[in-house]
């Protein structure tokens, strides 16, 4: 059995929505970041960061538990435990584990320092919106270029779309008319409408 301990982020996001793509069935605990339930120590146990998404597998390697955190690592994990969404032909796996490092280095941290500057500074800081409102605007326009010439980003839907996907869905968080990316506004529009990123959306249940 597969636990995860998540909540509803971009980055806890992408664990649901891969558990409920690749069908393995799993249990779910909310950990309420925004009443710390992340610093708990039977938390910490498990999260060596404090971060949410943390899974644990009862039938780990070797038989054993194991506890991973990073839902970058947590997504290469599953791809392997399911053999699904991670392309089996070499340059396309390949591509899928650049475009993913892309969305972790990039996408991730940038959108998130959008909507922290845009949403949550408790007063306005101009220079740090507009540093990250322009990566923001530039990492759209990568992605908007590679979505311009290939279905998805590894051609193949993958574990790269999951990981980029949720952080997509918060475009009016970071102030972003997908109309102004016409192919990114296609792939959004495709992944969305899959039943099993509907319900790995809706984790966990708050």
């Amino acid at each position: 059995m597969l636990d995860l301990y998540t909540w509803t982020t971009p980055n806890g996001r992408k664990v649901s929505i891969m558990l409920e793509e690749t069908g393995l069935p799993y249990r779910v605990h909310a950990i309420n970041i925004g009443q710390n339930d992340q610093f708990k120590p039977e938390f910490v146990a498990i999260s060596a960061s404090s971060k949410i998404p943390v899974l644990v597998d009862t039938d780990g390697p070797g038989g054993e538990p194991y506890a991973m955190m990073e839902s970058g690592a947590i997504l290469i994990y599953l791809a392997h435990k399911s053999a699904k969404l991670l392309p089996q032909s070499e340059r396309l796996r390949f591509d899928a584990l650049q475009w993913l490092m892309f969305q972790m280095g990039g996408v991730g941290p940038m959108f998130g320092q959008a909507h922290h500057f845009l949403r949550v500074a408790k007063e306005p800081v101009p220079y740090a919106v507009d540093r990250y409102t322009r990566e923001k605007d530039r990492l759209y326009g990568v992605l908007d270029q590679r979505l311009a010439a290939h279905e998805y980003l590894a051609d193949e839907y993958s574990i790269a779309d999951i990981a980029t996907y949720p952080w997509v869905a918060r475009f009016e968080w970071h102030k972003t008319d997908l109309a102004d990316h016409p192919h990114v506004k296609r792939w959004f529009d495709a992944i969305s409408a899959r039943p099993a990123v509907q319900r790995g959306m809706l984790v966990p249940a708050v």
